[in-house]
C-alpha cells in the first residue's frame, strides 16, 4: 500500500525486510530536501494511509494504540533516527537478515525477520540480481508538503 501511494504520486521506492517484524521502504533522493521536509512527506504519506483504512493501519507509535494493526513508522525520517542497513545480521533465532528485496518477492514474504541468513545467501547466489540495482540511478526529489 505504501509503495502504491507513492506510485501514484510518482515517486520511485524500494523494499527491505529488516530481520525484525517490519518492511522499510526506502526512497532515493537527490539531497535537495531538508530532514524537516522529508519528515513531514512520510508522516503525510502515513497519515494518509491511516485515514484511508483507520482500522488496519496506524501511525503512533505507542504500544497500545497499535495493538491489532501496523504501525507505519514514518519517524525513522527524522535526523538522527536509526535503521538497520542492508546486508546486516540480527541478533535474533535464526540470525535473520535486512535484505534489499524486490516488490513481487516482497508479496511471498511473510515479516521482517522470515529471510534467515542461510537463506538470504542461497537467494542472492540463485538470482545474481541485485533489487536495487537501479537505486543509485533515480534523482528525485519530492513534493512540498506542509505539515499540519
Amino acid at each position: 500500500l505504501v509503495r502504491d501511494v507513492l506510485v501514484r504520486m510518482e515517486i520511485r521506492s524500494f523494499a527491505k525486510t529488516t530481520g525484525g517484524k517490519g518492511i522499510h521502504v526506502v526512497v532515493p533522493l537527490r539531497p535537495r530536501s531538508s530532514w524537516a521536509e522529508v519528515k513531514a512527506f512520510s508522516r503525510a504519506v502515513a497519515l494518509e494511509i491511516v485515514r484511508s483504512q483507520p482500522g488496519r493501519y496506524v501511525a503512533v507509535a505507542s504500544k497500545a494504540a497499535r495493538r491489532g494493526r501496523i504501525f507505519i513508522d514514518y519517524l525513522r525520517n527524522g535526523r538522527g533516527a536509526t535503521a538497520v542497513a542492508p546486508y546486516s545480521l540480527r541478533a535474533r533465532e535464526g540470525v535473520p537478515v535486512a535484505l534489499p528485496i524486490s516488490w513481487k518477492k516482497l508479496e511471498a514474504t511473510r515479516s521482517g525477520n522470515s529471510i534467515q541468513v542461510e537463506h538470504g545467501v542461497a537467494w542472492k547466489l540463485q538470482t545474481r540480481s541485485d533489487p536495487w540495482a537501479r537505486f543509485g540511478d533515480i534523482g528525485q526529489v519530492l513534493p512540498v508538503v506542509r505539515s499540519r
